[in-house]
């Protein structure tokens, strides 16, 4: 019995020891960890609550701007001075929704996984909305309370430009901020965003981009625009209007010029030029073309009038068909405008329909189709289709001279044609130049950068026909590869262009010969000639280029860029595709193609593939 007391003494004994208390130590780390984690739930419920409530209030103020910002824009677009309480209240939610969306709280949850993009990117948007709105649109509505736009309408063919020139200080400041809002916006990465906030990015993205361009164009004309007006003293200037039914680089065939002249607001037309009449006579280029110009397109831009614009550079066509106009009339002008017959649809979308010379109507609706093919139909002699068309443009210009239609429509048809690089100008003047660099309209030769690498794609008629009216294009941009991991290593980028002749099929008998040029040139009637030059983006490597038909290509190069020149001819109801890919080790994460503007309105001559977020992108 003594042993089994000592056998259970021993046991409670071992029972006691193993039941005695944690060394003091390990009990306070233990609470110590668990004050720890409790303290940490604590804190990160009160972020989550902090951050939740401040990101619903800054959310309500941003959509009380979502919904108010159409409001806004018409007031601004019809009457400035009008839209400031409007712009003011906007301000004033955007500025709240900044100050919610920018302390230390709601910073230290954007270093979170997975929601912390998202908060970054809402209050990325909502820093960009304050300064658009408070520091760029506000202000400039401020300064514009005397300002209306009809005040710019022309009356008895004037144009008052006091206005301009008292908004060109504000306008240059509403640029630059808002073009640092837009890069701001810019600066999101969009590859973790998810549902509406990646949506929401999207789309105060487009918003952003467009008032960023429109206050660039802004701060441009009120510094532009005084002197071109002749605020100084009389100005000369040269008005091409480029035909698209035979394409040129920049649009078509230089086939009117147009004498206008300002003087202290006054505008007035006075003369017209045909371009057939312009090169009549030419047996040597007017000026020496350089010889990458040369290796390209030979000499003919600078022996026919109609050719000036084959080279896709503005700044180099703008001098010479100015050097062209002074040696064919002895006329000296002060700069050249370039435009075309959608541009002049545009400008009838603000003035209303016009009565031609023949008693006919030109409206928005028919404008294209009369200058670019009926015309044809209706008059045999060239002679008298160039009669028809110098009158159906100049009783645009009258129309707009004699202040007729709304302002605003009218400013809105200019911008969309600028933006479409339909509307183009160089200037004599040096300083006035240097303002134009760098905008769509001076319409120079595309720029690659580290954000951005850019085509240029430009086709020109080669047959001496009007059967580029009938030619559709579809042009489409495709990376290989868009992850973040993939910036700033080799990359793969091609174009695609395929061309499709729409003529009806019994083209060569049902057109007019003057349309198909009957053959003249060589090409048989009905089918397009079109020659292609791809303008490489600088400093990309060619992979590869290839043609739906196996025909080849030609390389030239022109200041520094790599061009391949190829040519289709394309029967009636057929096309023609070519590809071309591009390497490069680039940061780039954009793409662009810039691309011959046409008769077609409806297709936007710039073509765009973000790599972040949609791989490819088609213009057709």
């Amino acid at each position: 019995m003594r042993q089994d007391k000592t056998h259970t003494r021993a046991g409670m004994k071992g029972a006691i020891v193993s039941s005695s208390p944690l060394p003091p130590a390990m009990l306070t780390a233990g609470r110590i960890a668990a004050w720890v984690l409790g303290g940490f739930l604590i804190l990160l419920i009160a972020i989550t609550a902090w951050v939740g409530v401040r990101g619903v209030l800054a959310y309500q103020h941003l959509s009380r701007i979502e919904a108010g910002i159409a409001d806004a824009s018409s007031a601004l677009a019809s009457e400035p001075a009008a839209a400031g309480a409007t712009l003011a209240r906007l301000a004033s939610d955007a500025s709240a929704a900044h100050d919610l969306t920018s302390d230390p709280v709601w910073h230290l949850a954007e270093r979170t996984p997975w929601i912390g993009p998202q908060l970054s990117a809402f209050a990325t948007v909502a820093a960009a909305g304050d300064t658009l709105l408070s520091e760029a649109l506000l202000p400039l509505v401020t300064a514009a309370q005397d300002t209306s736009f009809d005040a710019l309408k022309p009356v008895n063919g004037r144009i008052d430009t006091t206005g301009l020139s008292a908004l060109a200080e504000p306008a240059q400041s509403a640029a630059a901020k808002s073009a640092e809002a837009a890069e701001q916006l810019g600066g999101i990465n969009r590859v973790p965003l998810v549902g509406v906030v990646s949506r929401s990015v999207d789309k105060s993205t487009e918003v952003f981009n467009q008032a960023a361009n429109g206050l660039d164009a802004l701060s441009r004309a009120t510094r532009l625009l005084p002197g071109l007006l002749g605020q100084n003293g009389e100005r000369n200037y040269l008005v091409v209007v480029q035909n698209n039914a035979e394409w040129r680089s920049l649009g078509g065939i230089a086939g009117t010029a147009i004498l206008l002249k300002t003087n202290e607001g006054a505008i007035s037309l006075a003369g017209t030029e045909s371009g057939t009449s312009l090169s009549s006579g030419i047996k040597n280029p007017v000026v020496d073309l350089p010889a990458d110009v040369q290796g390209i397109y030979e000499t003919r831009p600078a022996r026919f009038f109609q050719n000036l614009t084959q080279i896709p550079d503005f700044t180099f066509d703008g001098p010479l068909a100015r050097e062209m106009y002074r040696q064919r009339t002895g006329v000296d002008v002060n700069g050249v405008i370039s435009l075309d017959p959608v541009v002049l649809s545009y400008l009838l979308k603000a003035t209303g329909p016009v009565t031609l010379p023949d008693g006919e109507t030109l409206s928005a609706d028919n404008a294209v189709q009369m200058l670019l093919s009926d015309v044809y139909q209706r008059y045999k002699d060239p002679g008298a289709q160039d009669a028809f068309f110098a009158g159906a443009t100049g009783a645009v210009f009258n129309a707009f001279l004699e202040g007729r239609g709304s302002t605003v429509s009218l400013f809105t048809g200019l911008a969309t044609a600028a933006d479409q690089r339909r509307v183009l100008m160089w200037s004599a003047d040096p300083a006035e130049q240097d303002i134009l660099e760098g905008s769509s309209v001076a319409g120079d030769l595309p720029i690659t950068d580290g954000e951005t690498a850019r085509f240029g794609v430009y086709f020109n008629d080669g047959g001496g026909s009007k059967m580029s009216y009938y030619v559709k294009p579809e042009v489409s941009l495709a990376w290989d590869q868009c992850s973040p991991d993939d910036r700033n290593t080799s990359r793969q980028l091609s174009l695609r262009l395929s061309l499709a002749n729409t003529a009806p099929a019994d083209a060569a008998t049902s057109l007019p010969t003057y349309v198909t040029a009957n053959g003249a040139f060589g090409t048989a009637p009905g089918t397009a000639t079109v020659v292609n030059n791809i303008y490489l983006p600088e400093g990309w490597e060619l992979v590869s280029a290839t043609t739906s038909d196996g025909t080849g290509f030609t390389t030239g190069s022109l200041k520094g860029r790599q061009v391949l020149t190829f040519g289709f001819s394309l029967l009636p109801q057929t096309s023609g595709d070519l590809t071309v890919v591009v390497r490069e080790t680039s940061t780039a994460a954009n793409a662009e193609a810039i691309v011959t503007p046409t008769a077609d309105a409806t297709i936007n001559p710039t073509v765009e593939a973000e790599c972040s977020v949609v791989p490819n992108a088609t213009l057709g």
